[in-house]
């Protein structure tokens, strides 16, 4: 392990390291910033034409049923490149005392105290 402002500097050109993804609200999102030909976070220098055309094609379908299967399509494509190593899912907690209300666990950590209160 090395702090992260080491790390930061030269983040792209370590011959390996771990990134974790955390959850956005569509699936396709993380899809887009870390895999798509030149995209700013693409570490693993995918590049591959076939991929970002359907990549295209499930941003432009708004029905998660229709996308659901342009998405299949896509993460086929990363497991059989060999883009990806997926060994684990961590598990994320959320703890609060019981006289809180309303402090819910989100996806990507957020904090909305606008709907948290507390039982006197």
């Amino acid at each position: 392990m090395i702090p992260g402002s080491t790390f930061w500097n030269n983040w792209d050109e370590y011959p390996f390291s771990l990134t974790e993804w955390n959850g956005r609200p569509l699936g396709i999102q993380v899809l887009n910033l870390a895999y798509r030909s030149g995209a700013a976070w693409n570490e693993s220098a995918y590049d591959n034409p076939d991929f970002d055309a359907a990549l295209d094609e499930a941003l432009s379908r708004a029905d998660p049923d229709a996308r659901r299967e342009v998405m299949a399509r896509l993460e086929t494509m990363l497991r059989e490149d060999g883009v990806i190593v997926q060994p684990y899912w961590r598990s994320l907690y959320r703890s609060f005392r019981p006289k809180v209300n309303g402090f819910g666990a989100h996806q990507a950590f957020e904090m909305h105290l606008d709907k948290v209160w507390v039982d006197s």
